[in-house]
């Protein structure tokens, strides 16, 4: 067994004594551990060491800790160019390591655009770097290392780590022990990653078809649905040691704004929102989740100040803690939307944050005038430094919590036993499957015939895949299809196909035996129709696939057969692939209403609606 660095001693923080074993010389760190019981009492994280540990922290670190920032790079010491120059542009510093020290950073959160997530072993060793880098501080303390890993359209960890199908797929498939199985999994190869905490689940009931930011990355429509399933993904993740974190409080599922670009308004009434909104939320705190996100959306029912509810001391404080009795991390949803930003400027809206009752501060877009701006509040008497205390003490639980005190670091071999193994990638197949929903199937159209439907047609839209994933989906259903025992051949079509593209398609397709044709949020006025009515003119059958919202079948009544897959990830559409040859029957179930599109005041197949062979 290797011996471990220790990180923290019950008094003197942390030592500098360093014994790099065999695991640990593979990533080029050591392997760290505290001495036994130095933050923890009974298994617990123990307040009165942590207390003392904030005692003896400067202002600036006590600052820090509440900061959790992006970075650009795939080296905390080694970044390339590109990213290098990023940094200097957006952060003031060269590196991630010396991000972390000059600003005594709580925690870093990965992202696959700013090249954190190439590879497993790449992501381990960026991890380590980190983490080296903060320990190596006067008071170094362990960071809390995070990502938005929904799985579906948001991940920001790719192959050949597992993807899952996203909430609504989920949500689809019903069945709390898949989203148990997938939270374990997902934390598991996770935490062998070096990232203790993901920015997952989604909590948010989508009720409303023209959310433009939530959608499919929600359960579904049902609140104690959703809530059933956001329990059930807690727990996965706290059985492999990682904190999830529902999102977003109070809830972001009926908006028709993005927060990224603007500034929601929800009117549900206080009556609504108990009924809608907070069921997973209450679910979510009664399975002790470690964290809650906030959204940057206006409530007026819970608070008329006209204030986000991220800077809302009536939504944070009197609302989630003092009536639903939280008393875990709250952090605040990225703070370079334009939800937050529109009313305050980016000095005054981390001080406003930590005032309403916000714990961690996550992804400034001016690190350093947020930075300074906490500061200056302290120090000016306008955010007591005991507020801060409390924030920073709930930072250290979880992080004490996670073992991030005893064990920082990680190892290769603890990649390669955990990411991406078959039984895991067999998992995310069989979830999958479960979840794929059929909504039409005149005639028994499907399963496709290999005798009759032998030569088909893929065409798609072919939006751009999802972190990590192969596509494009027109590709990837293809070669599913080819292996199937089918002769496919992929056209791209676009979401916005012109007259051209739609000629071409419907030129191959007369020679084909079967067309499948992927839809992408298809609306009333949009091109995709087009080509999909001069397909099904030609009379080669046509099979469609709303590969993101379900409501696409909608705006499409004629199609004999629709599949929803509510993803375009390659394991959503070599599971749909299946079903449409055959090789597994459909199971899933519409999580969402589907209205009709000429009549939006009628449903045109409820929740629950779903066909099979």
């Amino acid at each position: 067994m290797p011996s471990r660095r220790t990180v923290l001693a019950a008094t003197a923080g942390v030592t500098a004594s360093l014994a790099i074993g065999a695991d640990a010389r593979a990533t080029g760190v050591g392997a760290g551990a505290a001495s036994a019981g130095a933050v923890t009492g009974a298994g617990r994280p123990d307040d009165r060491k942590l207390r003392a540990l904030i005692s003896r922290m400067t202002l600036e670190e006590k600052v820090g800790q509440v900061f959790v920032s992006r970075v650009y790079g795939h080296s905390a010491t080694a970044p390339d160019q590109a990213d290098i120059d990023a940094n200097l542009r957006e952060l003031g510093v060269r590196t991630a390591a010396e991000l972390v020290a000059t600003y005594k950073l709580g925690g870093v959160i990965y992202f696959a655009w700013a090249h954190n997530t190439r590879d497993p072993h790449q992501i381990a060793s960026l991890s380590n770097g980190l983490q080296k880098a903060s320990l190596a501080q006067p008071r170094g303390l362990p960071l809390l290392i995070s990502t938005d890993q929904e799985h579906g359209i948001v991940a920001r960890v790719g192959r050949p780590a597992t993807l899952f199908p996203g909430a609504m797929a989920i949500g689809a498939g019903g069945s709390r022990g898949d989203a148990r199985l997938l939270g374990r999994i997902a934390g598991k190869e996770l935490r062998a990653m070096g990232i203790r905490q993901d920015y997952t689940p989604v909590a948010d009931v989508n009720v409303n078809p023209a959310n433009p930011v939530i959608g499919v990355r929600s359960f579904g429509a049902d609140p104690e649905a959703v809530a059933g399933l956001v329990t059930a993904e807690v727990r996965g993740y706290q059985s492999s040691d990682v904190a999830a974190t529902a999102k977003h409080f109070p809830g972001h599922g009926d908006t028709e704004v993005d927060s990224h670009y603007g500034f929601p308004v929800i009117t549900h009434t206080r009556e609504e929102w108990e009924r809608l909104d907070a069921p997973p939320f209450r679910a979510a705190i009664a399975a002790g989740i470690d964290s809650i996100m906030t959204a940057h959306l206006l409530v007026p029912a819970l608070d008329d100040s006209g204030d986000p509810a991220t800077l809302s001391p009536r939504i944070l404080t009197g609302l989630l803690r003092e009536e639903l009795g939280y008393d875990g991390l709250v952090v605040t949803d990225a703070l370079d939307m334009a939800g937050v930003r529109q009313k305050y400027g980016d000095d005054r809206v981390p001080v406003l944050a930590l005032k309403a009752g916000v714990d961690v501060l996550l992804n400034a877009p001016k690190l350093e005038v947020a930075w300074n701006a906490v500061l200056k509040a302290v120090q000016d008497g306008e955010l007591t430094e005991a507020r801060l205390e409390e924030s920073i003490l709930r930072v250290l639980r979880l992080k004490a919590k996670l073992d991030l005190f005893d064990e920082p670091y990680v190892s290769r071999s603890g990649v390669d036993r955990s990411v991406g193994t078959g039984a895991h990638l067999a998992a995310a197949d069989r979830i999958a499957e479960r979840t794929t929903t059929l909504l039409v199937n005149e005639d028994g159209l499907l399963p496709l015939d290999r005798g009759t439907h032998r030569n088909v047609l893929v065409l798609g839209a072919d939006p751009a895949s999802p972190s990590g994933t192969t596509g494009p989906p027109t590709t990837v259903l293809a070669q599913a299809l080819t292996e199937l025992g089918f002769t496919a051949t992929a056209l791209s079509t676009g979401t916005a196909p012109n007259a051209a593209t739609i000629d071409r398609a419907v030129a191959a397709a007369e020679d084909a035996d079967a067309v499948v044709i992927g839809t992408y949020n298809v609306s009333a006025t949009s091109s995709q129709r087009t080509l999909v009515n001069r397909l099904l003119a030609t009379g080669t059958p046509v099979v469609a696939l709303a590969i993101r919202n379900p409501y696409d079948v909608a705006q499409l009544p004629s199609v004999p057969a629709y599949v929803a897959t509510y993803s375009w990830t390659d394991v959503e559409l070599r599971a749909a692939a299946r079903v449409i040859a055959g090789r597994v029957r459909p199971r899933g179930r519409l999580p969402v209403p589907v209205q009709r599109a000429d009549t939006p005041g009628q449903v045109l197949y409820p929740m629950g609606h779903g066909l099979s062979y």
